[in-house]
């Protein structure tokens, strides 16, 4: 009988202890984060309680699994699994840690900060250090995994005296990808392209939505994703609309007739732009930029906030004049000319019969 109670109080008592204090840390934690609203660490730590609870259960288990006497055939192997378990718990429990304090300072930063610019900078280097933390955490702990077997502690000092052999051989077979996260260090603290901007790319143009340490991914206008290495951003030129000042000055076309009228339009122009609410009203313009032997060139500049309100200024002047023009001034647009042609003002006299026989009579043969 005590071979059968002894485990199941061990076992029993060990899992409800941990639920028990598992579950009196998540309410001082929601306790917390009732009194503090202002700061978002209580209430991300609750996310941890999972990881937290498991890191707790293993570890008195592994203590204590010892006295329960309990299938001790497999004993090892069954100390061996929860202090693997152990370590992977407790390394989850340190990821979940570090993204609620990261997240939490981010937090505060954005809060403090009204510049859009610094506050995606400081974004996009808070993810990629998140990153990193966690693959340091995640390689430190499968480490420690394999040390636990008696094999891997064996081949340890074989591979300390081979590990410069090793790191050359990485280095060359992992070479676009050691750039690739150094070019992604290289993003994230150098400020050239932050979650947020606006970018160009191989002429497509679109948000960043997410940037790593080896690809970033570009979200265009019609909703595609575009994923590139981070080396191309630090190898190739791109166009980024969001550097510095997001204000965009944008362009609007039209070929028209030679005879449509300017002053109109520039009159025009302003009462468009008057009516759009994407127009930051800084500046704007309409001149004649080129002419043709058929059309003019007329070229409108109109300013925005930023790249999205400029496309929306840009087809919005473009339809509204194209239909005024329709409606008031048909003439202006380009059109074929089918009229008849008009004769120079001296005629040349048509030759006679004789004149082209005359013209036409080459030499017969025998003839001089």
């Amino acid at each position: 009988m005590e071979n059968v109670l002894r485990p199941l109080i061990v076992l029993g008592g060990t899992v409800l202890l941990t639920l028990a204090i598992g579950w009196g840390t998540d309410r001082l934690l929601g306790k917390a984060d009732e009194r503090d609203h202002d700061t978002p660490l209580w209430g991300l730590l609750r996310r941890a309680r999972i990881p937290y609870q498991l890191v707790l259960c293993t570890a008195m288990l592994r203590g204590s699994y010892d006295q329960t006497k309990l299938l001790e055939r497999h004993q090892v192997g069954i100390g061996r699994t929860l202090t693997l378990v152990l370590i992977g718990s407790a390394a989850w429990l340190v990821i979940r840690i570090a993204a609620a304090i990261v997240e939490t300072t981010y937090t505060r930063y954005a809060r403090a900060h009204r510049d859009a610019a610094r506050v995606r900078r400081v974004r996009t280097q808070v993810e990629l250090i998140m990153r990193v933390v966690s693959a340091i955490v995640i390689v430190v702990a499968a480490s420690s995994m394999l040390l636990t077997f008696p094999a891997m502690r064996a081949a340890g000092a074989s591979l300390l005296a081979s590990a410069g052999i090793i790191a050359a051989i990485a280095g060359v077979a992992a070479q676009s990808t050691l750039s690739n996260m150094f070019a992604g260090l290289q993003i994230a603290f150098g400020d050239m392209v932050r979650i947020g901007d606006t970018v160009v790319v191989d002429g497509e143009w679109g948000t960043v939505e997410e940037i790593t340490l080896t690809f970033l991914t570009v979200r265009t206008w019609d909703e595609r994703r575009i994923t590139m290495p981070v080396s191309y951003f630090t190898s190739k030129p791109f166009e980024n609309w969001s550097r510095g000042t997001p204000q965009m000055t944008g362009i609007v076309y039209w070929h028209l007739d030679h005879s449509a009228p300017i002053e109109a339009m520039r009159e025009k122009l302003r009462d468009i732009l008057r009516h759009c609410p994407a127009w930051d009203g800084r500046a704007y313009g309409l001149v004649v930029t080129d002419t043709t032997p058929n059309t003019i060139q007329v070229r409108a500049l109109v300013t925005a906030k930023d790249a999205d309100d400029i496309w929306t200024v840009r087809v919005a002047v473009r339809e509204q004049m194209i239909t005024w023009l329709s409606a008031e001034h048909p003439y202006a647009l380009p059109r074929v000319n089918t009229a008849d042609s008009v004769l120079p003002p001296y005629r040349v006299p048509s030759p006679d019969r004789a004149s082209l026989r005359k013209a036409y009579d080459f030499p017969r043969t025998g003839r001089g």
